[in-house]
């Protein structure tokens, strides 16, 4: 038996059938539950407004400018395709792109009407456009009112409460407070007039749609910030990934809207990037037209001059032999200038690179200067490319990021190397000035062999000529310039633009809302129904006794209805009777059990009061008095005895008045109104009721009474309140314990399983008390039908009614038998 017996943990232990038939139990809450969950999912659904979601596709290219030589080089390409990709959807998402869009588009006005359950988006949809004067201050997140009258003219009504409200300079961006009127504001205006109030500056202009009369329409200017901060969260895939195609996509209530947003998002982004792209040969341009307005004032000087000197010495010439000196000097000179234009590019370009640190497009192309030094060139293209990607980086990574030293390595790196290659060429130059210089100085000697006035001739043709020359150099640059400013086409192409053709919604599926209801529906009552069983620390069924006790159960009591504990005797038909009556047979078999001859004892005790212990021991004696086997109960609970109520008998001569000597066993027996069943009560409460039973006189009492009697009943005290019931072992043959159903604790039955594992008691068995198969926790049908709460046909029939039973009671029948059913399919 030691081995058999195992208590099991509760705290390891979850009685998922016992859970899964009080979660059934709970039906009607789960109805109920799942009713307000589709309900408020229907209620949304209704309310909900439609949800669109428009894209359009570009993609980034590496265009290169057809007139891109190696002498017309007036742009660097910045890491290619796949750079310009990542680049491009850095500045769609950035904070300045979308100003700038916000701010072309004026989407801090919101266009509403009132619908049926909501406000709604009509931008693009009313008879107005709203031309914000941005330079004076606009309300913030007041309704302002539009009512046409006419075609032409509408009324503008603004309700206000006394206070102040947040007003923002669109065009600085500053926000401030603003005072406002205790009254409403209502006043007319025409299309096109401008509306300046001290709260509201703007003009409606006609958009071409009708206008409906009477129709309400509204306005609302928002903070600008909160606007561009949500068009930041556009969505860009790349489609195939890696690829440089783009797809743009946004959400949003208005299709109108979100259309309009990405193609001009897209459409500023091209034209900005043209405008990067340009900018070099934009800054070329600015310095070959500045170069160009100095030497054509020089040219014209110089041309002055000449032509001067020619009227005033018309006699001086210039022979075929100067002349020849005059195109080698002029020659050379532009030799010079070259060098010392390159030397000066070189010099620039070093002061340049050494007092900055981010490298943008502030000095020409060296192409421009003549320096076509592949090595200059690459190495400057790439630290400009380098610089760029650390700009970009800074948009989101953090100062202190390594990507930042390790891109500031790389630089510095291509520096060290550009200024040794540089150091190079300027020596180089250098010698090629000096050499140029001597030729020059050389022709020079020759020509002061010249009479004064041709040397004066000489030196002002000489001028003209070099200054036209560079004139006309800068002229040919120019021209370059140009052409290929106009040649670049932005690397922003739109493949489709955004456009309503019809669909676009993507709300959430009504279907999956109702779906999520039930879930939630569901979810709360069996939260609430699982800490209901999780904490609760009643007994509430046979296997949860099971669970907790090796002892075995022989029975269930159902619950009574009746004031008065004598079921049995008024009742004898009932299915309660039924239950005790199956009691006493699985007594017998542990009688036989044993092999007891003789009378037959039998101890009833509980784990505290109110179990229904006394219940249990008067109709149980009532039982074998019915079966006309002489029967006693002893009511043994010295302390609080109670079963003289019952049968109406005085307590004033007991169990301890004999044990004490006071009177005689017949003195103290009493006769009851049921035959065959003799009662001995109490008596008196003594001061020492566990001295008494363990007296030899209690020896003496059980002797006679097993000579009189073929049962004894022993009603004792629970024995989690006290010890008198366990003094009585040798006198038992078997022990019923009681529990009360949704009463009795687990924790109580400790004591017991302790002192049953120890063998300190023998032949016990649990008898549960006030057993409701439909119990407030629910645990089903089978446990009643198991241990004789109910007999089936045989049960109905040995009932005292025979009248016919109702729709009703077939619907309960049924309705008890399905739960039968589920109950054995969990058993098994």
């Amino acid at each position: 038996m030691e081995d058999e017996f195992e208590i099991k943990d509760l705290q390891n232990f979850f009685d998922f059938r016992g859970f899964l038939l009080k979660v059934l139990s709970w039906w009607p809450l789960f109805v109920m539950c799942i009713g307000i969950a589709y309900y408020i999912a229907y209620y949304k659904n209704v309310r909900r407004q439609t949800v669109y979601r428009m894209s359009n596709m570009i993609t980034v290219k590496d265009d290169q400018n057809p007139f891109f030589t190696s002498n017309t080089s007036l742009t660097f390409n910045w890491g290619g395709t796949t750079d310009k990709v990542q680049t491009a959807i850095i500045l769609l998402r950035s904070r300045s792109h979308n100003e700038d869009v916000v701010e072309k588009l004026q989407f801090y006005v919101d266009y509403l009407q009132q619908g049926k359950y909501h406000l709604e988006d009509i931008y693009g949809s009313t008879p107005f456009e709203v031309d914000v004067n941005t330079a004076r201050p606009q309300l913030l997140g007041k309704m302002v009112k539009v009512v046409f009258d006419t075609d032409s003219t509408y009324t503008l009504n603004i309700d206000f409460n006394e206070g102040s409200g947040q007003a923002q300079n669109y065009d600085t961006k500053e926000s401030f407070n603003l005072p406002l009127p205790a009254a409403s504001v209502s006043e007319r205006f025409a299309l096109g007039d401008p509306v300046d109030l001290p709260y509201f500056n703007f003009k409606l202009n006609p958009s071409g749609i009708p206008a409906q009369l009477g129709k309400e329409y509204l306005i609302r200017f928002n903070g600008f910030d909160g606007v561009v901060g949500r068009y930041r969260g556009i969505g860009i895939d790349q489609t195939p990934s890696g690829s440089s195609i783009l797809t743009l996509s946004l959400t949003g209530s208005n299709k109108a809207r979100l259309v309009d947003f990405l193609n001009s998002s897209v459409r500023i982004l091209a034209e900005n990037q043209l405008e990067r792209k340009n900018l070099f040969a934009t800054k070329t341009i600015q310095f070959i037209d500045s170069s160009l307005a100095i030497k054509s004032v020089e040219m014209k000087n110089v041309q002055e001059e000449l032509d001067q000197f020619r009227d005033e010495n018309s006699s001086v010439g210039i022979g075929s032999s100067e002349e020849s000196l005059i195109a080698k000097i002029t020659e050379l000179d532009a030799q010079k200038q070259n060098l010392e234009q390159r030397l000066q590019y070189y010099r620039d370009l070093e002061n340049y690179l050494r007092s900055r640190e981010d490298y943008g497009t502030d000095i020409p192309a060296p192409s421009i200067t003549g320096i076509g030094e592949g090595s200059v060139t690459q190495s400057v293209s790439s630290i400009i490319e380098l610089a760029e990607e650390r700009r970009r980086l800074a948009y989101t990574a953090k100062p202190n990021n390594p990507a930042f030293r390790d891109l500031d390595r790389r630089i510095n790196a291509i520096k060290a190397v550009l200024f040794e290659n540089m150091a190079s060429s300027q020596q180089i130059l250098n010698n090629q000035l000096r050499d140029v210089r001597n030729e020059i100085a050389r022709t020079e000697g020759q020509m002061r062999k010249l009479p004064a006035e041709q040397q004066q001739l000489f030196g002002i043709q000489r001028r003209y000529n070099l200054t036209e020359g560079a004139y006309g150099v800068f002229l040919d640059k120019r021209s370059q310039a140009g052409i290929v400013k106009a040649a670049n086409v932005s690397d922003i192409i739109i493949i489709d633009e955004a456009k309503d053709t019809g669909g676009g919604a993507i709300s959430a599926n009504d279907g999956v809302s109702y779906v999520m209801a039930v879930v939630g529906g569901t979810v709360v009552p069996l939260t609430f129904v699982f800490l209901l069983f999780f904490f609760d620390t009643k007994i509430s069924n046979p296997n949860e006794i099971k669970r907790l006790s090796g002892i075995p159960v022989l029975g269930a009591i159902g619950k009574s209805n009746s004031n008065s504990n004598l079921v049995v005797i008024e009742d004898p038909r009932s299915a309660i009777a039924e239950a005790f009556r199956g009691l006493r047979s699985s007594l017998q078999f542990i009688y036989r059990k044993q092999n007891i001859q003789g009378a037959k004892t039998v101890r009833i005790t509980s784990s505290v009061s109110g179990e229904g212990k006394t219940f249990c021991s008067i109709n149980l004696a009532s039982v074998f008095a019915l079966s006309e086997r002489k029967t006693v109960l002893v009511g043994l609970d010295l302390r609080k005895p109670k079963i003289f109520g019952d049968f109406n008998l005085p307590n004033e001569n007991g169990v301890v008045n004999y044990l004490i000597g006071e009177n005689k066993l017949d003195e103290v027996i009493q006769k009851t109104k049921v035959p065959h069943l003799d009662v001995i009560l109490a008596g008196a409460v003594p001061p020492n009721p566990s001295e008494l039973l363990m007296s030899d006189q209690m020896d003496v009492f059980m002797q006679e009474l097993k000579k009189r009697y073929d049962y004894i009943i022993l009603d004792t005290p629970p024995v989690g309140l006290v010890s008198d019931a366990l003094e009585l072992d040798e006198y038992i043959d078997a022990t019923l314990y009681v529990i009360r159903q949704h009463y009795t604790k687990k924790g109580m039955l400790r004591l017991i399983n302790d002192k049953y594992q120890k063998k300190e008691v023998q032949n016990i068995s649990f008898v549960l008390n006030y057993f409701s198969a439909k119990s407030k926790l629910g645990y089903g049908y089978g446990y009643g039908y198991e241990y004789g709460y109910g007999y089936g046909k045989y049960g109905e029939a040995y009932r005292q009614t025979d009248a016919k039973k109702g729709l009703l009671h077939k619907g309960k029948r049924i309705y008890k038998k399905a739960g039968r059913w589920l109950d054995q399919q969990l058993e098994k």
